[in-house]
């Protein structure tokens, strides 16, 4: 019977046929031991001399790391071996003959396993993190399916800047200039109005010439919008949702998170509530760590790690200065000054993990924003007309997965969470 690793124990006392790679191999006297992966995990295979074929044998002893192959054999639970069971071989058929595989048990630097990043995406640690990574997106679509968002898919290729110009991809469209998107938020008020709740999931592009462990200029973004709900209704759902996802991963993919070494109590205290803080209260926590930051200064990188390890869970600031924001964010009715947005900082260093707002709902407003900001009228017509017919208050934010998946799997670096990197001067492979 064909199967899979992964549910190699419903074949117990039976015979299987399990294809896939070898991942490594060892001798011993009259017995081969093949480990085999098959992309659903990995099974030591036992071959005993004179009871499989002499060529199956032999081909035990000589086969390459990597060939594909087909193993059929008796199944038995065996506690010692990875995963608890373990193949008694009686046959072994060869695919594809691997050539000798560049990647080897020895230190590898980054650099080159970069380079070889097509192939080092098979290692335990990169396939634990691929497995993680689409429990954790499958999570939160999950979540908002099972209350009532509708997926909808945003452009790719937009004539307006949602965030900053100077961070914009321009593309040529026909001989007009548009730009690689650098988020789907815009078009998701406007879908709002016809759905009431829905979200976007999907790549976005920023073209900040950053090169830290924490910024893609490819990555993918969750962006929820919800009509009729105000900033603090924001907060709950990113904090739901968050820890949601969280609790999630540790219910279903605690083995991986073990290949990682992850710290699963880290983890585990990720439960609602979240605490929230104002920006000002912030600023005086940075402070008082002996910070030097003044009120009206952005949080970087330095101030974000200090922020996420004050706390045991995810923290939330909110009440940002408005000069600081993008300028679709609704001001504070009781101070203009500052904007209705908040920042949700993951703990233990990582960083910013989601960014949102309640809109500007006003039209005049918005097209003060649109005029100060310096940004082409003619490009927002349509993100006015949300305005103007029938506006109505909402909010929504943007959560980066590929940050969400470096903290919940305790990666040193973002270039780990998604299976081909694109990052400054790195496009290949």
């Amino acid at each position: 019977m064909d199967t899979v690793i992964e549910r190699i124990g419903a074949s117990v006392g039976k015979e299987a046929t399990l294809s896939g790679w070898v991942y490594n191999k060892r001798s011993s006297g009259k017995v081969r031991f093949v480990i085999l992966r098959d992309g659903t995990g990995v099974i030591q295979c036992v071959f005993l001399k004179n009871q499989v074929p002499e060529a199956a044998f032999d081909l035990a002893d000589s086969v390459t790391q990597e060939s594909s192959v087909e193993i059929t054999g008796i199944v038995r639970e065996e506690k010692r071996a990875p995963g608890g069971y373990e193949l008694t071989a009686t046959n072994l058929k060869l695919i594809h003959l691997a050539e000798p595989y560049p990647i080897t048990p020895k230190e590898h630097g980054i650099e080159f396993l970069m380079e070889h990043r097509h192939l080092w995406l098979r290692s335990a640690r990169q396939h634990a993190v691929l497995r993680i990574r689409s429990e954790i997106v499958k999570a939160m679509r999950d979540y908002l399916d099972d209350n009532d968002f509708v997926l909808a898919d945003t452009p790719i290729l937009t004539p307006a800047a949602g965030e900053g110009t100077t961070t914009l991809f321009p593309v040529d469209y026909y001989g007009e200039q548009v730009y690689l998107a650098q988020t789907g938020q815009l078009y998701n008020e406007a879908i709002a109005a016809s759905v009431r709740k829905t979200y976007c999931f999907g790549p976005t592009f920023r073209a900040e010439k950053s090169k830290t462990r924490r910024h893609l200029m490819e990555f993918w973004m969750l962006e929820p919008e919800v009509a009729f709900l105000d900033l603090a209704g924001d907060m709950t759902l990113a904090e739901e949702l968050v820890a949601y996802t969280v609790q999630r991963v540790l219910a279903k993919r605690r083995a991986e998170l073990a290949t990682l070494e992850r710290d699963t109590a880290r983890l585990e205290t990720v439960k609602v509530p979240f605490p929230r803080i104002s920006y000002h209260e912030a600023i005086k926590l940075l402070q008082d760590k002996g910070k030097e930051i003044k009120p009206g200064d952005d949080f970087g990188g330095d101030e974000e790690t200090l922020l996420g390890e004050a706390f045991d869970r995810p923290v939330m600031i909110h009440h940002y200065p408005a000069a600081i924001k993008a300028f679709y964010m609704k001001r504070d009715a009781g101070d203009p000054t500052l904007a209705l947005a908040f920042d949700m900082i993951a703990s233990e260093g990582y960083g910013e993990i989601v960014g949102g707002s309640q809109r500007e709902d006003d039209l005049k407003e918005m097209q003060k924003r649109i005029e100060e900001n310096k940004l082409p009228p003619q490009a927002f017509e349509w993100y006015l007309d949300v305005r103007r017919f029938g506006s109505f208050p909402h909010s929504g934010f943007g959560l980066g997965v590929e940050r969400t998946v470096a903290w919940i799997c305790g990666l040193k670096h973002i270039r780990e969470t998604i299976p081909f990197p694109r990052m400054l001067e790195k496009v290949y492979p």
